[in-house]
């Protein structure tokens, strides 16, 4: 284990004059910034916090870290799900939510360039009043667009769009010498030398920090419709999924869940949205898919298509969500799956294991399977349209020691099946603290050692983030 230096007065001094006014330490430090948003990964307080404003004051803060082997973990909105902003070893918190600016457009080049405090939910509401569309969508809409980075965040709309990387032109990086140098450029296309751009996008704060961001935009589709489709089981919900695909419909957003969860969140939105039983026929399971196009008729012609193909499949109706308030009613549910497990479950763990289309309905199946011999409820739901599941475990019954014991066995069941299929462990919310274990179990030790040589060579003094990724703490 890497052994790292305490903040001394005197560092604490160097760093105040480094930053003056946004250093925080003793008992300023609120609790926050020892944890993320899944406390099942512990929780361990910095030594001091930088609540930076730009990027020299980030740069200034991390060659004293560097220097002195202190160790650095950058934060952005803390909405993580697998420990990454923890720090581990205590050392620095560096925040960037202050830096939340959105510094301009360039409408001629399709981009626009962002400080990485940007929250999701602002950078999308402002480029739609310039006819502009950011298309990457991860649930967690308060989260910063530099944590999206950071994971490789996918969400509801990668079935069409693609994921975050498939945006990212351009960043501005603070390296852990405190350098600061850039990647990428604003063109569509690059075959100059190895992707530097590419390494840092996904890779958790562990290589370099995130201080500035050029994004590609693409003009907003003009309509959108949103399909409610409710199936008597998940088994035959998630069937339909590659025949929707096959009959080039084209979804935006193809979303499949669960009776149990759609349940849950409608007691914590406080309101009924999803219908329960149709034609005397119990509801089981779900699909959501959301088409959109410039041209109307066409889009109605999509739509009637899909419904034809989804009643043929099994659904046992097709709901065309065309009211606004039921709409963002619809999908307000959708987006507070986790706040509504969270608001029932005394203990919880999750994956967002990824998988081959066609396998999604046996690896759903064997989750579950797996979850009643392990003795955890099994609560899902997740992307139907690129494989990527979100599959949550459960209990408000046994101690946590017990409970951790008994999800230790399930993902290592769980992901060995992930990979025998052809899958991954994570699909979007990366690897953090608590899937370094099933990481290397799962690309095993050849890979791993080439990521740990990939970050030797960024950040040798391993100041960066550490233990996350590619070391175990």
């Amino acid at each position: 284990m890497t052994e790292y230096n305490k903040v001394t007065p005197e560092i604490i001094e160097q760093l105040k004059a480094a930053a003056p006014g946004h250093i925080v330490t003793g008992e300023d430090i609120s609790a926050d910034y020892g944890r993320d948003e899944m406390p099942i990964y512990g929780e361990n307080m910095p030594e001091a916090v930088l609540q930076a404003t730009s990027a020299e004051e980030i740069a200034a803060v991390v060659k004293i870290c560097n220097e002195n082997k202190i160790p650095v973990t950058t934060r952005g909105a803390g909405t993580g799900l697998v420990g990454g902003c923890v720090p581990v070893y205590g050392g620095i918190v560096i925040e960037t939510i202050k830096m939340n600016k959105i510094l301009g457009y360039d409408l001629e080049n399709f981009s626009v360039t962002i400080e990485p405090g940007v929250l999701l939910k602002d950078l999308a509401e402002d480029a739609l009043t310039k006819g502009m569309m950011y298309p990457p969508d991860p649930g967690e809409k308060l989260a910063t667009v530099g944590g999206n980075v950071s994971t490789n965040a996918g969400g509801m709309r990668a079935v069409k769009y693609g994921t975050t990387r498939d945006y990212v032109l351009a960043m501005k990086v603070v390296l852990p010498s405190g350098e600061i140098t850039s990647f990428g450029a604003k063109v569509s296309k690059t075959s100059s030398g190895y992707s530097l751009l590419n390494l840092i996008i996904g890779s958790e704060g562990t290589l370099g920090i995130v201080v500035e961001l050029t994004l590609k935009l693409i003009p907003a589709p003009k309509n959108t419709i949103s399909l409610i489709v409710p199936f008597p089981d998940l088994e035959t919900a998630i069937s339909t999924v590659p025949k929707v695909k096959m009959a080039n419909m084209d979804p935006q957003a193809l979303e499949f869940m669960e009776r149990e969860i759609i349940l849950a969140s409608e007691r914590y939105v406080g309101r009924e949205v999803f219908p329960k039983q149709v034609e005397g026929i119990d509801i089981g399971a779900y699909l959501m898919i959301t088409l959109d196009g410039d041209n109307e008729d066409e889009l109605m012609t999509r739509v009637e298509k899909a419904a034809e193909l989804l009643l043929e499949e099994g659904a046992v109706d097709v709901m065309v969500v065309d009211n606004p308030q039921k709409l963002r009613d619809a999908w307000a549910t959708r987006s507070s799956f986790l706040e509504a497990i969270m608001e029932e479950t005394k203990l919880l763990d999750e994956c967002d294991v990824v998988v081959p289309i066609k396998e999604i309905a046996r690896f759903l199946t064997f989750a579950k399977k797996v979850g009643e011999e392990c003795g955890l409820e099994i609560k899902s739901f997740g992307h139907a349209g690129d494989g990527n599941l979100h599959i949550y475990q459960c209990s408000n019954d046994l101690e946590k020691e017990e409970f951790e014991k008994r999800v230790d066995t399930y993902f290592q069941r769980l992901y060995k099946e992930a990979v025998d299929c052809g899958g991954l462990v994570s699909g979007e919310h990366g690897i953090g603290r608590g899937k370094v274990k099933y990481l290397v179990e799962s690309v095993g030790e050849t890979n791993m050692e080439l990521m740990r040589g990939i970050k030797n060579v960024f950040d040798p003094n391993l100041i960066l983030n550490p233990g996350k990724v590619c070391y175990q703490a």
